[in-house]
């Protein structure tokens, strides 16, 4: 594991700038850089798509490429080696990233966010009968039927997750520990990519996942089973997917403020309900998400927002979405060290700084964005000054 370097975190900042780096690719003019930018197949991917198809990259003389990767695994494995440029990100993979988590370091920023919320924990029907899924409860006491019903069973149930260092493991594992199920003992926990979670739910190769919008409606309409919590039930309007830019941030510095601009302006799009129709129609093709645009509308905001189903709703612009707060990674580095994924000598601080630049956000569109108060399932609030969830007695979680 190498150490984060705070020698060079700032260089981006400035346009005039430029340090050497790999070759970037270019456009037929010569003059203008092609930034290949990566995502998977989910909702939440709806601003860099919608940015590329409405020209607000183009109007701000970005030549953007997108590309659809299988796994987190590719997209962060093409990032740190250069084949991608940026790539709608989950934020602890990022920060494992620039930590040399996954082997080589990678000198990732994250200059702005782009979704809250958005997952669902979809279960088989045994386990979704046990818990009383149908019946209206809280994640609390969900957690702790679950618990009850696992002590019962003769084998681990096995719960799949998108990636060891995602949002998605870190929330479903807060979640179980604090309704008493150990996740390391009391279940198995595996990771998938998401789209091969809900055609793994029905071969009942897993009993159960967390992963993003649209699969958990997709697994409950494929009749695999059905969705017992989604992830703002956890951690209300939790930080979901990040913008995490390699190299591109130093070769480019003075585009760099003109595709965060760009996503932005998409962000506010998306989070119109009005909208929500023609984003689905875009992301519902092949070359982006491939399913059917009701899966991908349902997990769009909406004028019933508490109306969840059997997904949550993702969160584009409101409620600071798009400022990168370092006090959000401090709590995805508590709980990586929390799970024993983050050695002990790290130093988050200096990773923290290094990776976290809200102060880019705030200089691409002018927005110092502010938080309301954030909850938690146990009945935790969430410091911004330390960024730990702290219990009303003062245990930090």
């Amino acid at each position: 594991m190498a150490s984060v370097s705070r020698t060079s975190q700032r260089k981006f900042l400035c346009p005039g700038n430029k340090i050497d780096g790999p070759e970037t690719m270019t456009s037929e003019s010569e003059k203008t850089p092609i930034l290949r930018i990566g995502m998977l197949r989910l909702t939440d991917a709806a601003p860099v798509v919608m940015a590329h198809e409405m020209g607000l990259f183009a109007e701000r003389g970005l030549d953007v490429r997108l590309f659809v990767e299988p796994s987190w695994a590719n997209i962060a494995d093409k990032l740190t080696f250069g084949h991608l440029d940026a790539a709608v990100m989950l934020p602890p993979l990022a920060l494992a990233m620039a930590l040399g988590l996954r082997g080589t370091p990678s000198p990732v920023i994250v200059p702005m966010g782009i979704s809250l919320n958005g997952n669902s924990v979809t279960v088989n029907h045994r386990i979704a009968d046990a818990v009383g899924a149908d019946a209206p409860t809280n994640a609390m006491e969900t957690g702790r039927q679950l618990g009850v019903w696992l002590k019962t069973q003769t084998r681990k149930q096995r719960f799949a997750v998108v990636h060891t260092f995602s949002t998605h493991n870190l929330l479903l594992r807060y979640w179980l520990a604090a309704a008493g199920v150990d996740p390391d003992k009391d279940v198995e926990i595996t990771i998938l990519p998401p789209a091969e979670t809900a055609k793994a739910l029905k071969a009942g190769e897993i009993d159960g996942f967390c992963a993003g919008a649209p699969w958990g409606s997709i697994a409950a309409a494929d009749g695999a089973g059905r969705t017992i919590l989604v992830s703002s039930e956890i951690w209300r309007d939790h930080p979901e997917k990040c913008l995490a830019i390699g190299r591109f941030a130093e070769q480019k510095p003075e585009n760099l403020h003109r595709l965060v601009a760009a996503i932005a302006e998409a962000g506010r799009y998306c989070d119109e309900p009005r909208n929500a129709a023609d984003v689905a129609a875009i992301l519902t093709r092949e070359d982006y998400l491939d399913v059917d645009a009701a899966y991908i509308r349902a997990s769009l905001p909406s004028l019933n927002p508490g109306l969840h189903g059997d997904v949550d709703r993702s969160v584009f612009a409101a409620h600071a979405t798009n400022t990168p707060l370092r006090a959000h990674a401090s709590w995805f580095l508590s709980q990586m060290a929390r799970w024993r994924y983050l050695p002990p000598a790290a130093d988050v601080s200096a990773l923290i700084e290094a990776v976290y630049h809200p102060e880019v956000f705030q200089a691409a569109s002018g927005v110092a964005g502010t938080r309301e108060p954030e909850h938690f399932c146990d009945g935790a609030d969430f410091d911004p000054q330390t960024g730990f969830a702290v219990s009303p007695n003062g245990e930090r979680k």
